[in-house]
């Protein structure tokens, strides 16, 4: 990977280059700075604090300035990573919205924005507007109320045909990246394959040009739900657990 501050045209071009991207998410300035000295190369301040960050039970309930907050710790950082944050819930229904709330998180420190599903007008107005845009299709987390439950999207002929729609869609408008969330791995591939910009996948299968999670899934540190699809790498819980446990103790 270059040098220097990573910008939405590195990212891109890592697909070019055949460099994977590796995404995890932060909400504060220690963690940003760890996956930052970790060389992560995009960091998104993801609406999903909601629930790992604010006990909230989905991401529905995140608000903007809950957003901005959590977006300005993590700047606070100055990642040489690119730091993204989520447009949460309701907040980019049309286009002086989505641009004046895009505007709000660049002004409390984050480089590129993301917002679910294909709102094409509100995405082409953020654009537009000069702010860079990752797009996000498949599972759509904030529309949960409506969904009942989280699934696998793209299973029959006709989802999978609209989910690349949806993709091609978002690249014509001028988005540099996008996440594909909990998509049959055989059409994310096929997105991967017919898209110039990369795929992020989170749940999607191997396919896709980088991944992202959710980092308190990845280290452990929200024990009491774990996606399917995450194999945590270390237990943080029962190290934290035992750590107090041990000074307890002791005093």
């Amino acid at each position: 990977m270059q040098s220097g501050k990573i910008t939405p045209a590195i990212i891109r071009g890592m697909k070019a280059r055949g460099e994977k991207i590796a995404s995890l998410t932060a909400y504060d300035y220690p963690m940003t700075r760890l996956l930052d000295e970790c060389g992560v190369p995009l960091i998104l301040v993801g609406d999903s604090l909601g629930m790992v960050v604010l006990g909230y039970p989905d991401t529905t309930h995140v608000t903007m300035d809950e957003m901005e907050h959590h977006v300005r710790a993590a700047a606070r950082a100055k990642p040489r990573a690119l730091l993204a944050a989520d447009l949460p819930y309701r907040s980019y229904d049309d286009p002086k919205l989505a641009v004046a709330n895009a505007r709000r998180l660049v002004a409390a420190g984050a480089e590129a924005v993301k917002g679910e599903g294909v709102l094409m007008d509100s995405v082409r107005a953020i654009i537009g507007g000069g702010i860079p845009f990752i797009g996000h299709i498949g599972m759509l987390p904030q529309s949960i109320l409506e969904e009942g439950r989280y699934h696998i999207k793209g299973k029959t002929d006709v989802e999978g045909a609209t989910l690349l729609d949806h993709a091609m869609m978002l690249e014509r408008a001028g988005a540099f990246a996008i996440v594909l969330e909990l998509v049959h791995a055989p059409i994310a591939k096929a997105i991967t394959e017919n898209l110039s910009i990369p795929s992020i996948g989170i749940g999607s299968g191997r396919a896709c040009d980088g991944q992202i999670l959710v980092v308190n899934d990845l280290i452990g540190t929200f024990p009491w739900f774990t996606p399917k699809f995450v194999q945590p790498k270390i237990n943080a819980a029962a190290q934290i657990k035992a750590a107090i446990g041990e000074w307890k103790a002791q005093i």
